[in-house]
């Protein structure tokens, strides 16, 4: 899903420079509200949207936000381009060559790398009172800022919250757990033998972030790993226990599953800790599944949970800027966002779009809105693609007891830190 750090080289940074200027031929004193088409009514202006593809219903449902929004701005119009596959691939090599959509969807992972290379528009000048930047939630929205410099507004997001089976929980007679401990107690409850786990995991960085960080440890430091920090793996430590000593965790393969999901839907494990994305693969797949939903229990007296966002970004070379802030302020704004969002497939970015939805108070839902504030954003620096790379790789020998987790991590780490200094 993540690609590698791209753009590390002054070669291919003069490169993307040249495309800019490429793409910015016209004459550089032109109005730039007639250049948006936002001045001259008359004068219909196409802007490029560009993002990756998604399920039939949320294909409908962005088609409709853009037909509302072409409706109350006739003198645009949206060019919807869906790039099915290497998403990012597409359009770092569209944006090299002068060739980038006016709007793109942009994920909070990549951001760090492609804002340093300057191919993104600041979108400080063209917010004003009234778009109400305070009203997203805050890890949400500074993910893409930079020096306090805004560079995209987040369309939506999920965190992850605590999925239960009530039906197991009722057998057991135990209660949701609330902390960590808590969890590895009812574990042992819930688990049959290796018919049933109490808890299914996902042994990997992009879930175990808001882990690995709990006892006060930092995964990246400087912009390298650090994942051998002691506190880090005294924090992740537990975490393979449970799966190696106490034997009442396991990972999708060992119970032939592709995902958590899937795990938990079919009865496999009675606790999975998954995002939004998996209500309606639940509803849909496993609908005689009785489930409740809490927050993340906490960890060392504290709250924690991972959040993925992707925002709208503007591409610095477009030629129809005012358009396109017409567009992305509309996708991301309130009538837009609610649109977009009603019907739970992306969780509003907006505080008061989530409450106007129910979707705070919502017995599901709720607990994924609650974790918004003080959750960690999958994006860290330029470099992450490195780092989590090499911590999959030694973090699974470790999970699998195919090595001790402190000489995994840091042999990961040490990896990872050449990678980034050869770059």
């Amino acid at each position: 899903m993540f690609k590698k750090k791209w753009l590390a080289t002054l070669g291919i940074s003069a490169l993307l420079a040249g495309g800019i200027l490429a793409g910015c031929s016209n004459d550089a004193g032109e109005d730039k509200g007639t250049d948006a088409g936002t001045t001259d009514e008359t004068k219909q202006v196409e802007v490029t949207l560009a993002g990756w593809g998604s399920s039939p219903e949320e294909a409908e449902l962005l088609s409709q936000v853009l037909a509302d929004f072409e409706e109350k701005h006739p003198n645009i119009k949206v060019k919807h381009e869906v790039i099915a596959d290497q998403y990012m691939d597409v359009i770092k090599t569209r944006l090299i060559g002068g060739e980038g959509p006016d709007v793109f969807y942009l994920d909070a992972v990549e951001a760090p790398a492609l804002i340093e290379t300057g191919v993104l528009e600041p979108l400080n000048d063209y917010t004003g009172n009234d778009f109400d930047i305070e009203d997203f939630e805050t890890p949400l929205v500074e993910a893409f800022q930079k020096d306090d410099t805004y560079y995209g507004f987040p369309k939506g997001y999920s965190t992850l919250a605590l999925f239960y089976n009530k039906q197991m929980f009722a057998d057991a007679g135990v209660e949701v757990p609330t902390t960590w401990d808590e969890l590895r107690e009812v574990s042992e409850k819930l688990t049959d033998g290796t018919n049933v786990y109490g808890f299914g995991q996902n042994p990997e960085l992009a879930r175990t972030y808001f882990i690995a960080e709990s006892f006060g440890g930092e995964v990246v430091v400087d912009n390298k790993a650090n994942f051998a920090d002691e506190k880090v793996i005294e924090a992740l430590q537990p975490y393979v226990d449970q799966h190696l000593v106490d034997k009442t965790a396991a990972q999708p393969s060992d119970v032939g599953a592709d995902w958590t999901g899937e795990m938990f839907g079919q009865g496999k494990a009675a606790m999975v800790i998954e995002g939004n994305w998996a209500i309606p693969y639940l509803d849909s797949t496993f609908p005689d599944i009785d489930y409740g939903m809490a927050e993340v229990p906490t960890i060392n007296g504290e709250k924690g949970t991972m959040a993925f966002t992707v925002a709208y970004v503007m591409n610095a070379a477009s030629e129809k800027k005012e358009a396109a802030w017409e567009l992305m302020s509309y996708l991301t704004g309130k009538e837009g966002m609610e649109t977009w969002t009603s019907k739970g497939f992306e969780l509003p970015s907006r505080t008061s779009v989530a409450e106007s939805l129910g979707y705070d108070k919502d017995e599901l839902r709720g607990a994924l809105v609650a974790g918004a504030p003080y959750a960690t954003v999958w994006s860290n620096g330029t470099n992450l693609p490195i780092i989590f790379n090499n911590f999959n790789n030694q973090f699974v020998s470790a999970y699998l007891g195919q090595s001790d987790l402190a000489d995994a991590l840091k042999e990961a780490e040490e990896t990872a830190n050449k990678e980034i200094e050869n770059q």
